[in-house]
């Protein structure tokens, strides 16, 4: 993942969504690479020592315009390092993803003392972690491929609907306290306060309908 954001431009995320070991230090790895522009597969794979494509496909982005490809790669590497940190505690990864330089893992472990030993371990390892919270939870989730979220996301919701929830995201409007207001963003859109908050609505009801499916 560090190689493949070293030697692309103009990248937003790269996101670990499954890795299987082979055999002799190589392992099959799925990543979902998203990028503010286009780039060629072929030349960045090719700047990399010790890996080779094995399939990838396009993913629909709506209307950012960003470019993400999922893809299958043979690695030649010794175990992938945050992951084994991760799997070595027995925690369950849930998400590993590569961005601006920082990687952002989500875990569910089963104890506190299985929490302090990952986080011994993190620090042993790299020297000092931010955490950014924590929960308890019932369900652990499934362990990585939280990739096809976006996926899902981008093919279940309006072009509109995208549009608006990737604008107000970007200008701050659901942080606490809110950057901007709905006026502002109403206004960035160029779209009346009423349609902002009709297409804010009904985005979010799609979002919490493909999490609860359709109301009986």
């Amino acid at each position: 993942m560090e190689k493949f954001d070293t030697h692309l431009n103009d990248v937003r995320s790269i996101e670990l969504d499954n890795a299987f070991y082979v055999e002799d230090g190589t392992w099959i790895e799925s990543l979902t690479v998203s990028s503010t522009s286009d780039f060629d597969l072929d030349d960045l794979i090719t700047k990399i020592s010790g890996v080779q494509l094995y399939y990838t496909r396009d993913i629909p982005t709506g209307p950012s315009g960003d470019t993400v490809r999922r893809l299958t790669i043979l690695a030649n590497e010794s175990y992938p390092f945050i992951l084994g940190l991760i799997l070595r505690r027995e925690a369950i990864p849930n998400r590993i993803v590569l961005q601006d330089g920082t990687f952002d893992v989500v875990v569910t472990v089963r104890t506190w003392e299985h929490f302090r030993s990952l986080a011994d371990e993190l620090q042993d390892a790299l020297g000092g972690f931010d955490l950014k919270s924590m929960n308890e939870i019932d369900n652990p989730g499934e362990p990585l491929d939280s990739g096809r979220l976006t996926e899902v996301l981008i093919t279940k919701l309006a072009d509109k609907q995208l549009s608006v929830l990737e604008t107000a995201y970007n200008m701050g409007y659901f942080e606490v306290p809110r950057e901007v207001s709905a006026q502002n963003l109403a206004d960035e859109l160029d779209i009346s306060q009423s349609t902002l908050s009709e297409r804010l609505r009904t985005a979010e009801r799609n979002l919490l309908e493909l999490i609860y499916g359709p109301r009986e």
